[in-house]
C-alpha cells in the first residue's frame, strides 16, 4: 500500500465571504461573531454546574464583548502607531481588516468583568472560570480569521505543510519567499488542546478552589503564545523584545504564583465580593 505524505499546502481565498450588494462579509467578522455566540452558549451550561444564573453569564458576555473588542484594537493600534500615522484616521478603527490582539481582549474583558461582578455582587474567579473555557475556543475559532487575511504568519518554511502568502502580503524583506509557516493552524491547534485540558478539569472536577481553570488557562494557553510568537514576522515589539512573548512569560508566572497560593499556602485568591458564591461552588 502506497503511504501519501503529510502535506498540506494552506491557500487563503481572500478575506471575504460574501457580498450582498455593495456591503462585503468579511470571514473575520463572521469568525468572531460565531465565536461569541458558540462561547456565550458554552459558558451558560458550564454556569449550570456551578449553579450560577445562566442569564446573568449570558449579560457577562455582552460585557465583555463591549470591553474586549475596543481593547485588542487599541493594543494593537498603540504597538502599530508608527505604522498607522501614516494612514487616513479611521482606519484606525477598521477592525474588519484585521489586527486585533488577544492580550489586548484580555485586558479590556477584565477590566469589564471585574466592573460586572462588583456590581452584581457576585465572585470573579467564579465567572472567570466558567468563561475560561468558552475563551480559549473562541481564539482556536478566531485564529482562521488571520488565515482568511492572510497576515500573522510565520518565517519561509519548506516543510510540507505551507501556507501560501500573496506577494502583496508579504514583508518586503521576503518578497520573494512563497511559503510561511502557518503559524494561525499552530495556535488553533494549540488553543484547542488548552480547551480540552480546561474542560475535562472543569467537568471532573467540580470542587476546585474558584480561580483554578483561569489559572491552568494562564499558563497553558501563554507556554503555546510564547513559543508560535518566535516563529511570526510580524510580532509587536517593544525594542528588540517581541511584546506577546513578555506578556506570555508574565502570564505563566501568575498562573503558576495563583496556582501555589491556592493549593500550597492553601488560600483564597483576592475577589470582588461573594464568599457564598465561591462557597456554594466548591461544595
Amino acid at each position: 500500500m502506497n503511504l501519501l505524505p503529510l502535506a498540506f499546502e494552506f491557500t487563503s481565498p481572500g478575506p471575504i465571504a460574501f457580498e450582498i450588494g455593495p456591503l462585503s462579509i468579511r470571514w473575520y467578522g463572521l469568525l468572531i461573531a460565531s465565536a461569541i455566540i458558540l462561547g456565550t452558549t458554552l459558558a451558560q451550561n458550564l454556569a449550570k454546574r456551578r449553579k450560577v444564573d445562566p442569564e446573568m453569564v449570558g449579560d457577562l458576555a455582552i460585557w465583555l464583548v463591549v470591553g474586549a473588542i475596543p481593547f485588542a484594537r487599541l493594543y494593537y493600534v498603540l504597538f502599530e502607531w508608527q505604522r498607522f500615522q501614516s494612514q487616513p484616521w479611521h482606519k484606525a478603527f477598521a477592525i474588519w481588516e484585521g489586527g486585533i490582539a488577544i492580550h489586548g481582549a484580555i485586558i479590556g474583558g477584565t477590566i469589564a468583568a471585574i466592573i460586572f461582578c462588583s456590581r452584581h455582587k457576585i465572585s470573579t474567579w467564579v465567572m472567570a472560570d466558567i468563561f475560561m473555557p468558552a475563551v480559549i475556543l473562541g481564539q482556536a475559532i478566531g485564529r482562521w480569521g488571520n488565515f482568511f487575511n492572510s497576515e500573522a504568519f510565520g518565517a519561509p518554511t519548506d516543510l510540507p505543510w505551507k501556507l501560501l502568502i500573496p506577494i502583496n502580503r508579504r514583508p518586503p524583506d521576503l518578497i520573494n519567499e512563497a511559503y510561511f509557516h502557518p503559524t494561525f493552524l499552530y495556535e488553533s491547534l494549540w488553543n484547542l488542546g488548552v480547551f480540552a485540558i480546561l474542560m475535562i478539569t472543569f467537568l471532573r472536577f467540580p470542587k476546585l478552589r474558584a480561580g483554578t481553570i483561569t489559572m491552568i488557562y494562564a499558563i497553558a494557553y501563554s507556554i503555546g503564545r510564547f513559543w508560535i510568537e518566535g516563529l511570526r514576522t510580524d510580532s509587536l515589539m517593544v525594542g528588540s523584545l517581541r511584546t506577546a512573548q513578555i506578556v506570555s512569560l508574565v502570564a505563566i508566572a501568575a498562573g503558576s504564583i495563583g496556582l501555589v497560593w491556592l493549593y500550597a499556602m492553601r488560600r483564597r485568591l483576592p475577589d470582588t465580593n461573594s464568599q457564598e458564591v465561591i462557597a456554594e461552588a466548591q461544595d
